[in-house]
């Protein structure tokens, strides 16, 4: 195989490097039905129903009754049923809550050694199937979740996460080995964009199931089980297009054999690793002004059901169409972010992206209550910018990662995001709580989008791609 020279071992010829793009890019949809499906919609609505009808059944939690009566002889199961765990208790309600917490710790803790267990034997494409296929065989057996055991939910959920986020590392780790400099925001957006349409497109399905369980002689905690079966067979199958195409580049950096002496030499690489950061600054810059506006945007996707609920009145039948909306115009949204920077450079479109997200954030601000079509409005805006700015600063921080070390640099990117995205929480909550209103709370989100900008601006982002020694793209 013919190769041309991008700082790299062996970056692809032209033709073979777009026949992996073609297979990449499946990845992006693969995966994007896990986050879509199973974390954001059916996952917090089952496993917290299957947690409340196991604070019922369970007359040993919380007392002889698990379940006490307001003074007016009403029970909330949500919010009054408690549940229990090696001894604590807590609300059925809380559940969810908890447990993307403590998936999010687990990852933190298993996916750096997983990336540079990755780097360090450049097996990629086998950690790829490895992680792919148990997180979504982790998902597929959330179908055997009934009645009130919601601690087999919880675990399955935790390890198809962990299946999730370590293989999402892996496949951004790619980015560099099969695209130029000059290649890269194209495929970036591309594959963001089309795992978007995957998601909107499975989502849509499992919803006609959902909406339909009646005519269909299901319950609708049945058709939340179809969801999840049907979300890990989705995950698997398109997973094995990428694995088709894609090919290892890179010589292995240790020669351990077995699995001690391979996961030794994973702490061996990631120590290595961190020592080496501190030697790229500018790197650190990017990723750093990167933590505060993805931040923003995680914030508004989390909490737009709650203000179109809470705030706007509106009925699930809007949110849910809301969420459909914002999938398949981010797909639209993700190509125009490409040719976008075809023509002004990634930075620059992040920096334009940014300040259409100030202004998307202000006019959700004035959506007046009951105003479906102004809502739907709204998100279109946010599906327009939401899966473009994060593929453009994907695409532009593999330009400033140091070959070789692909695989934890990007967990260091993902794990980075998910240990700083209580800022944007923590403030909409503490403004909603201070002023009574989802409205201030809303708006005080510009804040992230506009100090991202401004930082954006003074990043230098061609002497960082020069400092870790990758070829410059033509534009920036």
């Amino acid at each position: 195989m013919s190769v041309v020279d991008d700082g790299r071992d062996t970056v692809p010829s032209a033709p073979d490097r777009k026949r992996e793009q073609r297979g990449w890019v499946w990845y992006d949809w693969a995966n994007q039905v896990f986050p879509t499906t199973v974390t954001t919609v059916f996952g917090a609505l089952y496993l917290t129903a299957v947690a409340a009808d196991a604070a019922l059944a369970d007359t040993a939690t919380n007392g002889p009754n698990p379940c006490p009566e307001k003074a007016d002889g009403s029970t909330n199961k949500l919010v009054d049923c408690q549940i229990d765990l090696f001894g604590w208790h807590f609300q059925a309600g809380s559940l969810w809550g908890y447990l993307l917490a403590a998936a999010t710790i687990v990852q933190v803790l298993i996916v750096p050694l997983l990336a540079a267990i990755a780097d360090r034997t450049q097996h990629k494409k086998r950690m790829l199937a490895f992680t792919a296929f148990g997180g979504s065989l982790a998902c597929a057996l959330m179908v055997f979740v009934s009645g009130t055991n919601w601690q087999l939910g919880s675990i399955l959920f935790i390890l198809a996460n962990i299946g999730w986020g370590a293989s999402v590392v892996i496949y951004y780790s790619f980015i560099p080995e099969i695209a130029t400099a000059d290649e890269r925001d194209a495929l970036s957006t591309r594959g963001w964009a089309f795992g978007y349409l995957g998601g909107g497109v499975a989502l849509a399905l499992q919803l006609v199931v959902y909406l339909m369980h009646d005519s269909l002689g299901l319950t609708e905690g049945n058709a939340a089980q179809i969801a999840f079966l049907t979300s890990g067979l989705w995950w698997a199958a398109f997973t094995l297009i990428p694995l088709r195409r894609l090919k290892d580049h890179q010589r292995p950096h240790g020669t351990e054999h077995g699995p001690g002496g391979v996961v030794r030499g994973g702490f061996r690489e990631l120590v290595d690793t961190v020592k080496l950061a501190k030697a790229y600054p500018l790197t650190l810059a990017f990723l750093g002004t990167y933590l505060i506006y993805t931040d923003g945007i995680a914030t508004v996707a989390n909490v737009s059901a709650q203000y179109g609920s809470e705030e706007l009145g509106f009925e699930d039948t809007v949110l849910i169409s809301t969420i459909l909306i914002v999938q398949f115009v981010a797909f639209l949204g993700g190509v125009l972010h490409g040719l976008v920077a075809r023509r002004f450079g990634a930075k620059r479109t992040i920096m334009m992206s940014l300040a259409v997200w100030v202004v998307v954030i202000g006019a959700a601000y004035f959506v007046q209550a009951g105003q479906a079509m102004q809502f739907y409005l709204l998100a279109v805006g946010i599906g327009l910018v939401l899966g473009g700015t994060n593929a453009l600063s994907r695409s532009l921080y593999s330009q400033m990662v140091p070959p070789g070390k692909e695989a934890q640099y990007f967990s260091i990117y993902e794990i980075s995001e998910r240990a700083t995205s209580w800022m944007g929480p923590l403030l909409f909550a503490s403004v909603a709580g201070a002023t009574g209103s989802y409205r201030p709370a809303i708006i005080s989100l510009v804040i992230f989008f506009f100090v991202g900008l401004v930082l954006m601006f003074f990043v230098p982002v061609r002497r960082a791609i020069r400092a870790v020694g990758n070829p410059e793209p033509s534009v920036l």
